[in-house]
């Protein structure tokens, strides 16, 4: 039941003691201001990571050869080690379970690149339509190499935006031009794109593997396995499963190029879900911090309003023992102890809520920091804190309540 005598006590207490309320409310203010920022920049530290991962598949995998380091069964070290297709096959038929998407390229020696008697510096790469997904390439126009081009030795293109906006600007579309790749014509079937802000891998003509290794005396050699690995349930095992495969594959690798199994540089592996590992633990622990920071920024409002409260049951011993004299009951009393404790813990809570919100709404959207980007809180989350503190301060209130309560009405009225 709404008591209007008692808010107007309370609002005469609050305009009695104006700066003391105002000092008070500032304090747990503070700490829900602090804590929705911290919380705000943990998820922008969050989404900076997404955003730097989001380049390629979460779960995709390179693998590439290099020199052998160490001596092995006889064999010298300094060899280059040369993947050939008889590994990406042989890899696809023994773990076909262990991935989703699987896909090599091939960069063939010396081509050069012509389109209108005009000389193009790009990149060649042979490859199959699996690479598409590894990379989390888009198509723009037309389609991906395929594997009918791979089967058939296909004499087509897919070419980059970038590729299209410097080079087909004049023309509506690029699709059904013929590029020619050292003096082989080659028809453009499609326009990709890619996600996140490395602009250099747009500078890739990607042609069918079988037609690169036939047309420029690649016979059997690759340069790149790629793979995607599933994604699992949770991101524990995704890493245990990511584990499991890597050495599975390189222990293959190794043995078929006699390889020593210690030696990591001769096939060099680029494993993203490692990189994110680590970020995510970093930013997990970043994020339990500011927790911690802000959390304890709100316990310290908490205790300042239970010593405000103090102060006023202090204050209020002769008041309180006249009301006892009267009559008054002691939840009644309590409940004026706490209302104001409530009130007071409610409006700064708010009003630190909204502050903070306001300011990760307008300011978050435009900081651009490495690994920080657009930092924001779940607003629900925010409320709940800030439901969480007004229950904090009801008990923060009740303690200096309870013990007005057992104060004696013959001391009360004997205080000055």
């Amino acid at each position: 039941m709404f008591d209007l005598e008692r808010w107007q006590e309370i609002f005469d207490t609050i305009r009695k003691n104006k700066l003391r309320t105002f000092l008070t409310g500032l304090s747990v203010a503070s700490g829900i201001f602090i804590l929705v920022i911290l919380l705000g920049f943990g998820q922008g530290m969050q989404n900076g990571i997404d955003n730097e991962f989001k380049g390629d598949a979460a779960t995709s995998i390179w693998v590439w050869p290099q020199r052998t380091t160490m001596e092995y069964k006889g064999l010298n070290p300094g060899r280059r080690i040369q993947l050939r297709n008889e590994n990406y096959e042989t890899v696809s038929k023994i773990f076909d379970q262990d991935f989703e998407k699987a896909s090599v390229l091939y960069f063939p020696n010396d081509v050069q690149v012509v389109y209108n008697n005009d000389l193009l510096v790009y990149n060649v790469a042979g490859t199959n339509g699996d690479l598409q997904v590894i990379e989390n390439e888009f198509l723009s126009e037309g389609r991906y190499i395929n594997e009918k081009d791979v089967r058939e030795n296909a004499k087509v293109a897919v070419i980059s935006n970038k590729i299209k906006r410097e080079v087909f600007s004049n023309l509506e579309t690029p699709v059904g031009e013929y590029i020619m790749i050292s003096g082989a014509g080659f028809k453009i079937v499609g326009v990709y794109g890619e996600y996140g802000r490395n602009e250099s891998e747009e500078e890739r003509i990607f042609i069918p593997v079988t037609t690169a290794q036939l047309a420029f005396n690649g016979a059997d050699k690759i340069n790149n396995l790629n793979f995607m690995l599933p994604e699992m349930d949770s991101f524990e095992e995704t890493v245990a499963m990511n584990d499991t495969f890597t050495t599975k594959l390189l222990e293959y690798l190794k043995l078929y190029h006699g390889v020593a199994p210690e030696d990591d540089r001769a096939i060099r592996l680029y494993n993203p879900i490692q990189e994110a590992k680590r970020f995510y633990t970093l930013g997990k622990a970043i994020e339990l911090f500011f927790w911690a920071v802000g959390f304890l920024t709100l316990i310290a409002g908490v205790v300042s309003v239970s010593n405000i409260m103090l102060i006023v049951v202090k204050e209020r011993t002769r008041e309180i023992g006249i009301r006892k004299a009267l009559g008054a009951k002691p939840w009644s009393i309590v409940g004026m102890i706490m209302h104001e404790a409530i009130f007071v813990t409610a409006v700064a809570g708010c009003t630190g809520l909204i502050f903070s919100m306001a300011l990760l709404e307008f300011v978050g959207p435009n900081i651009e920091v490495d690994y920080v980007m657009n930092p924001s809180v779940d607003f629900n989350v925010a409320l709940s804190t800030v439901i969480l503190l007004i229950f904090a301060g009801a008990i923060a209130g009740f303690f200096p309540a309870w013990k007005a309560v057992n104060v004696q009405v013959i001391e009360a009225l004997r205080d000055d």
